[in-house]
């Protein structure tokens, strides 16, 4: 599959042939959102934590006498249904991580990248570099090549520069190619990349990588 090549006006400069094994993958939903699970899961810090019964600080002591009071038998307040007692069933510490074989996330990174070529999505640049980080200058290059739509841009890991230039702006996100994930790659409307990013993503998910 042939996709044109653009400069940082957006004009066509080449065209190029894409490694079929990355970019013409069978599309497989449901592999791409067990990844994206993975991935949400993976994320969780899994820290909550409440207080049981028995971890409350409260006296032991009888609240009250038994009998005679006409309300009902309690032995502490320390029991959930009294405001500052412990809570029951409450969420502890747990480990979130799911894990996936490594042939199954490499299937996720290239059905996610053949559902962006596509549906359209993928942009290839000829290059991206900046003599130094320039806010303003990035929003005319993204201006130029997806209009008011939000990016995220595929760089390496040597492209810091542009990786600052695109920082503080809102709809914008920047993403070095060794890290591809399929949450990033889907959350916006366009992904720029870069030929350099290319070779990059070739070495890494390719079928003979």
């Amino acid at each position: 599959m042939q996709l044109p090549v653009l400069d940082s006006a957006g004009r066509e400069v080449s065209q190029i042939d894409l490694p079929s094994d990355i970019f013409e993958a069978k599309i497989n939903v449901g592999l791409m959102h067990q990844a994206f699970v993975r991935q949400m899961a993976n994320a969780r810090q899994g820290s909550h934590n409440t207080r049981s019964r028995s971890e409350i600080r409260a006296t032991g002591a009888k609240w009250y006498r038994q009998k005679g009071t006409g309300r009902a038998r309690h032995g502490a307040q320390s029991a959930p249904i009294f405001v500052g007692g412990g809570l029951a069933h409450g969420p502890k510490p747990r480990d979130y991580s799911k894990r996936m074989p490594k042939k199954m996330r490499q299937g996720a990174i290239r059905s996610t990248l053949s559902a962006l070529v596509r549906d359209d999505q993928l942009i290839l640049v000829d290059k991206l570099d900046m003599d130094a980080p320039k806010t303003k200058e990035m929003r005319s290059f993204i201006k130029a090549l997806v209009g008011d739509q939000s990016a995220l841009i595929v760089v390496t890991r040597d492209q810091k520069t542009v990786r600052k230039s695109a920082s503080n702006l809102a709809k914008v996100h920047s993403l070095v190619a060794n890290y591809l994930n399929v949450r990033d790659l889907l959350k916006y409307d366009k992904v720029i990349m870069s030929l350099d990013a290319l070779d990059v993503i070739k070495g890494i998910w390719g079928k003979g990588a």
